[in-house]
């Protein structure tokens, strides 16, 4: 039994783990994102191997806790060993501060960190050996911090875990890795969108009262501290717990196999998904997927583009008519869901200009993004190949030089910019365009009296295209044609904008308000530019990036990927294009529109062309999948292939190329062809950027003074 008690501070941060995480799966479970009913079986599934894994994940995260109990005891201060190690930790800190350690070699924050790790340790273990009547005192405030930290990392999670569901529907994934990386933005956008200092006073104050009520049930351990034997056995038990750990976690997680994706994430561990996240950001193809002979799968793409040859996708783009050579400006839309327009459904009107411009237009009526994310999207339009396994090869080190929108109107003479109304280091965006040919106009271009309105995301809609039509002025004097890619920002959440727009007003964060002020914004961009002596000799393409929201009930839900896209001409007649077709397709049938004659490397095909077959890709991050003849063939880790009959689930009041709700049928029997070419497509695709044939180089060194000017 006095052993018993000396474990106390596990078990009971163990129980308190567990009640958090039960009540998380019971709210998650009838959130209104988790679109899905489940069985008894499932459910049973849900807790009960649910809160295996939250045990064993638990033991594995108090590596921390074990570590620093372990090492709690009074010996140490005792003369001469006290002042020993007192002196091990001053050397330790000189070492650290001179500048010239080996934790410097490393670069960025880690030096700061290890040096104030260190100075803590110093100050601390200097006021435990020369304050030895305080030194109960100091060791019950550092328990009870440690403890406290414990509770709210505990609480934090969950709370994060609950915004994450409600945001993307489903435990962290690669995107909650994302969220690490570009801080200021995300918190900045946590900030603007949720109550913050409400939650967290409540979150403190609740850490506080459980912190107590832990501390009163496991304080004996510092009161009454383990012997040296005591330790070893609670180390030997925490160690075989540990290592039981490592091999019980991932086996559990084999068993999230169910049909349903929401089974799965709400049976997960959302600690442990992190950490495949973190794990998986890049995923080689080769090694985790299904493959064929590279010969057979070039083979399968020249049926499907046959004018490639060999290794590669360079080919010969001959068009019969003079070419046009007009000014292009391409918008690519944050979030914006197909239903969110009039003619998919949706009766609200928050799109009006949106649904007005399409009428005059010419409307790709069932296109499908490639991604759930504006880095994909930005991948698709620029550089019109699927998505591969993995980050966007927008925010991999291997992103530059490629061949792309940009690099076709470099060759035809064109000024190629990127404008984004934030800071364009987010997502790597400044990276990979400026690295891409593409001039960078960002936020720090604009000057103070130029904006109007910002929120954590950058400026509002509107200074961004008044900034752009300023740009475009300037360039239409320069008897050279633009092409400028506009990247929009206010469609996000926290859905602020300028009050006295529309008729939402822009402080109370309404996802609705987002659509309709982009829409609004949008409306206004075009009644400045048809007052410019440049927009009759201007084709304008708008392009969602991405859905608002990518949750389902299946791996890829393909409603929640339809996008509106329509290029307009100013004074031509409008027109229709209902066929199946992906995000990568919008620019080379633009090129084709335009009569361009170039060498392309593009997966991306003109919609408009004989041999066009329709199709489209849709993905995660590690999810691929092949919408082709009513089935979705998806690609997945561990070499898994699965296929679904989509079966329309046709919505009254919607004329039939506006239908975007289908059921997903498991077929009985593999469709090997389809299966095949699905392969062959994402096989291809990341065959030729591993062994970088998808560059700009060989065509670049035809005209060396293509980048010359970019950036000045």
């Amino acid at each position: 039994m006095d052993f018993y008690k000396k474990l106390s501070p596990f078990y009971n941060l163990t129980v308190f783990y567990f009640i958090v995480s039960f009540i998380l799966r019971i709210v998650l479970l009838f959130h209104p994102i988790t679109q899905s009913s489940f069985t008894f079986t499932e459910s049973l599934k849900i807790f009960s191997l649910g809160l295996v894994s939250d045990f064993f994940v638990f033991i594995l995260a108090s590596g921390f806790l074990w570590l620093y109990l372990i090492f709690i005891s009074n010996s140490k201060y005792n003369k001469p060993y006290g002042y020993i190690i007192l002196g091990g930790f001053v050397a330790l800190l000189i070492y650290t501060a001179s500048g010239k350690s080996i934790f410097d070699e490393y670069g960025g924050a880690l030096p700061r960190i290890i040096l104030i790790f260190v100075s803590i340790k110093t100050l601390l273990f200097s006021l435990f050996l020369f304050l030895p009547k305080q030194r109960d005192k100091i060791r019950f405030w550092l328990f009870a911090f440690v403890i406290f930290l414990y509770v709210l990392l505990i609480l934090q999670n969950g709370i994060s875990e609950f915004f994450f569901w409600n945001e993307f529907g489903v435990k962290y994934n690669f995107i909650a890795v994302n969220y690490l990386i570009y801080t200021n933005e995300v918190i900045g956008n946590i900030m603007q969108s949720y109550p913050v200092v409400p939650i967290f006073s409540a979150l403190f104050i609740i850490t506080g009262i459980i912190t107590f009520f832990i501390i009163k049930k496991s304080r004996n351990y510092i009161d009454e501290i383990p012997s040296f034997n005591e330790k070893l056995k609670i180390t030997a038990v925490y160690a075989v717990l540990f290592v039981f750990s490592l091999l019980a976690v991932p086996s559990l997680a084999k068993t999230e196999n169910s049909k349903n994706v929401f089974v799965n994430e709400l049976q997960s561990n959302g600690i442990y998904k992190f950490y495949l996240a973190f794990q998986n950001n890049k995923l080689d193809y080769f090694k985790f997927y299904k493959t064929i002979p590279n010969e057979k799968a070039f083979a399968i793409l020249k049926q499907e583009i046959p004018t490639i040859s060999g290794k590669n996708t360079l080919r010969e783009i001959k068009e019969d008519s003079l070419e046009q050579r007009k000014n292009v400006v391409l918008i690519t839309i944050e979030s914006l869901s197909a239903d969110f327009m009039k003619m998919y459904g949706n009766k609200q009107n928050i799109t009006p200009f949106l649904d007005s411009l399409a009428q005059k237009s010419l409307l790709f009526t069932n296109v499908y993004a490639a991604g759930n994310r504006t880095v994909r999207g930005l991948e698709a339009v620029t550089l019109c190949l699927p998505p591969t396994a993995g980050e966007s090869v927008v925010k991999r080190e291997d992103n530059k030089n490629k061949f792309s929108t940009g690099s076709v109107f470099l060759q035809k003479g064109y000024n190629v910019k990127f404008m984004y109304g934030g800071d364009a280091f987010f997502d790597n965006m400044q990276d990979f365009y400026s690295g891409n040919g593409y001039q960078i106009i960002d936020k720090s271009n604009f000057t103070e009296n130029e904006v109007t309105f910002s929120n954590v995301w950058g400026v509002c809609d509107e200074d961004m295209y008044n900034k752009a039509i300023k740009i475009m002025n300037v360039e239409a004097k320069q008897n050279k044609p633009f092409f400028n890619h506009i990247m929009t920002v206010s469609n996000h959440r926290p859905f602020t904008y300028p009050n006295n727009k529309i008729d939402i007003p822009g402080n109370i964060k309404s996802r609705d308000g987002g659509v309709k002020y982009t829409d609004y914004a949008l409306s206004q961009f075009f009644k400045q530019a048809e007052k410019q002596p440049w927009f009759k000799n201007t084709v304008f393409v708008i392009i969602a990036d991405h859905c608002a929201s990518s949750a389902g009930k299946t791996e890829l839900p393909v409603d929640k990927y339809r996008i509106p896209a329509l290029i307009y001409i100013p004074n031509a007649k409008p027109e229709k294009f209902n066929k199946l077709m992906s995000q990568i397709d919008v620019m080379p049938t633009l090129f084709g529109l335009l009569n361009f004659d170039y060498e392309s490397k593009f997966f991306g095909c003109d919609v408009f062309k004989s041999d066009y077959q329709p199709r489209a890709f849709i993905a995660t991050y590690q999810d691929l999948g092949l919408i082709k003849d009513n089935v979705l063939t998806i690609l997945s880790p561990k070499q898994q292939i699965k296929q679904f009959q989509l079966k329309l689930n046709e919505k009254s009041g919607i004329s039939p190329e506006y239908q975007i709700h289908y059921d997903e049928i498991p077929l009985k029997a593999e469709n090997k062809n389809l299966a095949d070419e699905t392969i062959s497509y994402y096989q291809s695709a990341s065959y030729v950027l591993k062994e970088k044939e998808y560059q700009f180089k060989d065509l670049a060194n035809k005209n060396k003074k293509l980048y010359a000017n970019v950036h000045n």
